[in-house]
């Protein structure tokens, strides 16, 4: 049954709303597809959008014929669009047609109803004229009658399929920046079916129709959200309920010209971005762009035969072919390389192509050989993975190989790193190039140049890094070189103080920089130092000699060191004469004079030590030492610190004080002998019982017998030693004689229990208060109770204390007994 028709099927030939003032309206496109070139005319003058800049929207309706489509954009935007005659049901927009809405800056196309009976089969012009709509609009608007939903044809989703499809292969870079919104006005909605349900049905439908599109290389996996986004909203029925349509009809144009509405249309994301002044010549060039595209033709029916069944048995195809690749994957995907992967690679596509051409040279020509050019195409693709994959770890081989050849080669004597370089970089180089044309294929263009080069500049880098680390370990083995040359030269100069101290140490410098730049010389012809690197490197070998210099010399002058040898110096000119003899002081010597030149001079030396002098003695010219950011050659001159000279010459002088006092004190010593008178009245004296002894030969004997020995001991002062010696023989004489008396008493008393002494709180097995039957007197209680509670020491004072008591103990019980 035929639905009722449409009160926009029976207006007259204008709009029929009730209103006169209406801004023209230009033939954008005519049925002969020809582009209108007054559109820029029509912007600037009839419009007064030339300078809207981007401050317009542009809008476009689609949907079948006779839909009312050209009577809702009259209703909503105020236009004058033809509208079908109320006594001829038969198409009235012709081509695209604009115009622009009544006070409001948005611009209309009322595009060419599709599925007319005029144009018949011919849908070239249906398909060419949405997908202009779709490209430039920023809102189309589908008009669509309520029955329409759920049908293919009649929803249009045919058509829709082919416009997507040419939309994403022309348009489809523009993914995530511009998008397209499609508002579907559903009419003569009678409200049986809640707009939700027909929503979804839609949706559905369209997520269908994107879901079985070709999609262009890169694009398989994009979403129709991508690219559009959706609204949907139903108009009754104008005829059964006029009033409430056109309450909701001017609901709808709210959402088209109040911002404000929650549910506006024009939103800022779906702007083309296009100025209006130049609208036109974008709107041209996507048309021309449309007309150029053969894919929109309509193919035949044998040539749709032929590409549902060459995609048949591609996908089949590919099945198995992707089955067999897979084995590819994890062996390359861990680093590996795949032997005879170019030989495999073939041998699979090759299958792959036989099988295809079996069963599909059967069918259409063209359409085989287009399809047979994509699935080599797409197969080449896949392939191509592995390939770039294995160049890939081919890449990394040629790079380890290289790395482990150059440091094996380089730990053989005489190796010479410039050869062994090279050698090795020639070596990782053709095993990179012969593994890479293994795995070319014919009908490719596949190529490994780039990665040549690559790794050729990855090889370049690697042996300069192994270069500067020979280098470095040169510089270093030079170093240690000059640092075993410097130390004993410096120290014995420094041990030397004088004038020409520094004079020595500077010529220690010169000595150990000119043997080590011989040797760096030698070494760098093994690099291929170029004449400035070999320069920089003799620079650097100076730098560091001065560097070791002041670190020794910074050894040698820390504080210990330095008063140490200060005090040498003071000593030899102190304590020797100008033969290098000891001194022996006398009491008429004067010991004054010398202390203060010794003194003075040691301490005139403070100075000399403090700052180097960099006079050459050899050429008689200062030294000089390239500065960098890191090193400052002035200051490595300066050694000690004002305040650490005052330090030392402090410490000095205390020292040298000591010195002086026991100088003092040994001529002290001298005078302090016994006076001559003395030894005159011993001998006056003692005239008598020196004539007993010698008359006497006991006396005699016995007075040689110790006198010798004891003249012996004082001339060699070792009598404080005798005496020391016999101390230590009486203490351990008394300490064993107090342990025999103990002894001897012990056995003569028998056991004796230890008495209990009583304690405040009292204590013992009695109570505290009871006694042994057999009891000693109390002093002799009390001095066992003494021994008793006597500590125990193991050091020689703690024995002398222990003897003391014993022997306090012994005779306190020789007086009890």
């Amino acid at each position: 049954m035929d639905p009722v028709p449409d009160i926009d099927h029976v207006e007259s030939s204008h709009s029929g709303d009730g209103l006169t003032d209406h801004l023209p309206r230009l033939h954008l496109i005519d049925e002969e597809k020809k582009f209108s070139d007054e559109l820029s005319i029509f912007i600037s003058q009839k419009w007064g959008l030339k300078d809207a800049g981007f401050n317009y929207n542009l809008a476009a309706v689609f949907g079948s014929q006779s839909t009312g489509k050209s009577t809702l954009l009259n209703r909503l935007f105020r236009t004058d669009f033809d509208v079908m005659s109320e006594n001829v049901r038969k198409q009235t927009t012709k081509g695209i047609w604009i115009s622009k809405g009544q006070d409001m800056k948005v611009l209309i196309m009322d595009v060419e109803g599709t599925d007319g009976r005029e144009r018949g089969e011919d849908q070239d012009f249906e398909r060419k004229s949405a997908l202009f709509s779709v490209a430039t609009s920023e809102v189309l608007i589908v008009n669509m009658w309520e029955h329409q939903v759920g049908l293919y044809n009649g929803a249009n989703m045919g058509l829709l399929k082919t416009v997507f499809e040419v939309n994403l292969q022309l348009f489809g870079s523009h993914r995530g920046k511009e998008k397209t919104l499609l508002f579907f006005v559903i009419r003569d909605h009678v409200g049986s079916t809640p707009l939700a349900n027909l929503s979804n049905t839609l949706r559905a439908d369209l997520d269908r129709i994107w879901h079985g599109l070709s999609k262009p290389e890169g694009l398989e996996d994009c979403k129709i959200t991508d690219y559009f986004d959706f609204m949907f909203t139903t108009l009754p029925h104008k005829l059964l309920q006029p009033e409430k349509f056109e309450t909701d009809v001017e609901k709808l144009r709210h959402r088209f010209t109040d911002p404000t509405d929650p549910h506006f249309v024009f939103q800022p994301q779906y702007s083309k971005r296009v100025p209006a002044d130049g609208l036109h010549i974008y709107a041209s060039g996507i048309w021309d762009q449309i007309m150029a595209n053969k894919d929109l033709d309509l193919p035949t029916q044998q040539e749709l035969l032929a590409q549902f069944r060459c995609d048949e048995i591609a996908n089949s195809v590919f099945a198995a072919f992707r089955e067999s690749i897979k084995g590819f994957r994890q062996p390359i995907e861990s680093g590996g390389i795949v032997e005879d992967l170019g030989s495999k690679m073939k041998e699979i596509r090759g299958l792959a192509l036989k099988t295809f051409d079996k069963d599909a040279s059967r069918y259409h020509a063209e359409v085989y050989k287009r399809k047979r050019a994509e699935m080599l195409t797409k197969a080449n693709t896949m392939l191509e993975a592995y390939y770039l994959g294995q160049l890939k770890n081919l890449h990394k081989k040629a790079v380890s190989q290289f790395s482990t050849t150059l440091q094996q080669q380089l730990k053989l004597d005489g190796a010479e790193f410039s050869k062994v370089a090279i050698k090795a970089k020639e070596d990782a180089i053709a095993f990179f190039t012969k593994g890479a044309k293994q795995i070319q294929l014919e009908e490719t263009d596949w190529g490994f140049e780039e990665e040549t080069v690559q790794l050729e500049q990855d090889l370049q880098e690697l042996a300069t890094v192994q270069r500067e680390k020979e280098l470095g370990k040169m510089v270093v083995a030079l170093e240690k070189q000059m640092k075993k040359e410097l130390e004993e030269p410096i120290t014995l100069a420094l041990d030397r103080p004088g004038p020409g101290m520094w004079g020595r140490v500077v010529t220690a410098y010169q000595q150990a920089v000119q043997k080590g730049e011989a040797m760096l010389e030698k070494r760098a012809r093994t690099f291929d130092l170029t004449e400035q690197e070999l320069e920089e490197q003799r620079e650097n070998l100076k730098r560091q000699g001065w560097v070791l210099t002041t670190m020794k010399i910074q050894e040698e002058t820390v504080d210990g060191l330095m008063v140490y040898k200060l005090l040498n110096r003071f000593e030899e000119k102190f304590q020797r004469d100008e033969s290098g003899l000891p001194r022996v002081w006398k009491p008429d010597d004067d010991i004054d004079t010398p202390f203060r030149k010794a003194r003075d001079e040691t301490v005139s030396l403070v100075p000399l030590y403090s700052k180097i002098n960099p006079l050459d003695p050899s050429t008689d010219e200062l030294l000089s030492v390239e500065s960098t950011d890191d090193f400052d050659f002035d200051q490595s001159l300066h050694i000690i610190s004002e305040s650490r000279q005052q330090e030392l010459v402090t410490q000095l002088r205390r020292k040298a004080d000591a010195s002086y006092v026991e100088a003092k004190r040994s001529v002290v010593a001298t005078q302090a002998k016994i006076p001559y008178w003395v030894g005159v009245a011993l001998v006056l004296l003692g005239w008598n019982e020196f004539i007993a002894v010698i008359t006497n030969p006991i006396y005699l004997t016995m007075t040689i017998a110790l006198g010798i020995p004891l003249a012996a001991l004082w001339y060699l002062d070792m009598l404080g030693l005798v005496q020391k010696i016999g101390q230590k023989v009486y203490d351990q004489g008394l300490q064993l004689g107090i342990a025999q008396l103990r002894q001897h008493f012990d056995a003569e008393r028998g056991p004796v229990p230890v008495p209990v002494l009583a304690s405040a709180g009292g204590s013992g097995g009695d109570g505290g208060g009871s006694r042994n039957s057999t009891q000693r007197p109390d002093h002799q209680q009390d001095s066992e109770a003494r021994l008793h509670r006597r500590p125990q020491h193991t050091s020689t004072g703690a024995k002398e204390e222990d003897a003391v008591f014993e022997m306090r103990s012994f005779n306190m019980d020789k007086k009890s007994l």
